[in-house]
């Protein structure tokens, strides 16, 4: 029954690919900041109505989070598609979310239209701010995922696979104040919170070569001072500390922020130390739901790259926080070749490429033939939930 159902969904998202490329192409066109995403999230609500779901938007108090549930329900597990939609300022969708946000809707519609004879819940999420904003984060605190079996969704990459993490991450501003003076006639009258804010760098750059392999502590300077000749009275920069898992990422505030007090007291700048998001936690993998995942794809003909030579690389993604509380799915699907890099101009070219949109399609099947593994299978959902509350 299983295999004549997954013959019907890979048709079923076929037959919707020019709705899905039209959504892709529509996102991508009118990209939008974290809880920002009025247009995307209103054009997802309308293609999920338009196939009967039931529809709540503004849902966890977010005015562009939305929860679908298709209206046939019935005893069995709860699997909850998941689609991201923000966009980045100024590269706009240099993380493919177009295509996440596509390919949830793609395998939420095909699985709609043999759900009366699936038991359980379909449920769509869609989650705002995931740059940063930490909607599903919010959404997570809220309830949302409350009862739901198996999370999913993709992600664009440079490189097909499963099984791979993400990084905790807590974002921070260091703020110094001092005072301001003429910087030729009474610099002796000045404290420099430039200077708090250069010896904080370099307390940062000597930890580097003490920190564990993979962990990550990079930011930026936000604001130096105003004119040459004035002693800078404020100064900032912005932290992002990364680290496989939460407590080490904890760990490594903590030397971050003994840097900053280190610089304030050696120059009298006084400090303001502060988290600017929300933390997202390092992904729980499931490899019980990465190898039914990974099952289905060969099904495809598509197939996961072989390792490369040296570590794949790593990011963060409040998918984290969700894998930490509910067995998720998280692959990666290839749009571009190795060389090309997420957050940048040519991936958001790739994103919207006749490979990005080949990829999204093929992940749409692979979700929808998943979940179906999930619905009808109970031990896979006992084994996905097993591992989930045996791995720390």
């Amino acid at each position: 029954m299983s295999r004549d159902m997954k013959e019907r969904v890979i048709e079923g998202v076929d037959d919707l690919d020019a709705r899905l490329r039209s959504v892709s192409e529509y996102v991508f066109a009118h990209p939008e900041l974290k809880f920002e995403e009025v247009l995307a999230s209103r054009r997802l609500a309308e293609e999920l109505e338009g196939d009967g779901f039931r529809v709540e938007t503004g849902v966890a108090g977010l005015p562009t989070a939305l929860r679908a549930e298709h209206p046939s329900v019935s005893d069995g597990p709860t699997v909850a598609v998941i689609a991201e939609y923000d966009a980045l300022p100024d590269l706009g969708h240099a993380c493919g979310h177009n295509l996440i946000a596509a390919g949830a809707l793609g395998a939420a519609l095909a699985l709609g239209r043999i759900k009366s004879e699936l038991p359980g819940r379909l449920v769509m999420l869609g989650t705002p701010a995931e740059e940063g904003g930490g909607g599903k984060v919010l959404m997570v605190e809220a309830g949302l995922f409350d009862g739901v079996d198996v999370a999913m969704m993709f992600h664009p990459s440079p490189f097909t696979t499963v099984g791979h993490g993400s990084l905790a991450i807590t974002e921070v501003r260091v703020e110094f104040r001092g005072v301001a003076a003429h910087a030729s006639a009474w610099p002796e009258r000045g404290v420099n919170a430039l200077d708090a804010v250069i010896q904080t760098y370099n307390g940062l750059n000597a930890l580097r070569q003490h920190i564990k392999d993979g962990a990550r502590i990079h930011g930026i300077i936000t604001h130096g001072g105003v004119k040459p000749n004035i002693v800078p009275d404020y100064a900032a920069a912005e932290f992002y500390v990364r680290a496989a898992d939460t407590a080490y990422r904890d760990e490594l505030l903590g030397k971050l922020r003994r840097c900053a007090d280190g610089a304030a007291l050696a120059t009298g700048a006084t400090l303001d130390f502060k988290t600017i998001s929300v933390p997202y936690k390092a992904m729980k993998l499931n490899a019980t739901l990465d190898a039914a995942f990974a099952r289905n794809l060969e099904r495809l003909d598509w197939h996961l790259d072989a390792p490369r030579g040296g570590p794949l690389p790593y990011g963060s993604t409040d998918m984290g926080d969700v894998s930490q509380v509910v067995p998720s799915l998280h692959p990666y699907m290839a749009i571009c070749d190795e060389g090309v890099v997420g957050h940048s101009g040519p991936f958001a070219e790739a994103s919207r490429s006749e490979r990005g949109h080949a990829a999204m399609m093929a992940a749409a099947k692979t979700m929808a033939m998943t979940a179906i593994d999930a619905f009808v299978s109970p031990d896979l959902v006992r084994d996905a939930w097993s591992e989930f509350r045996g791995r720390p």
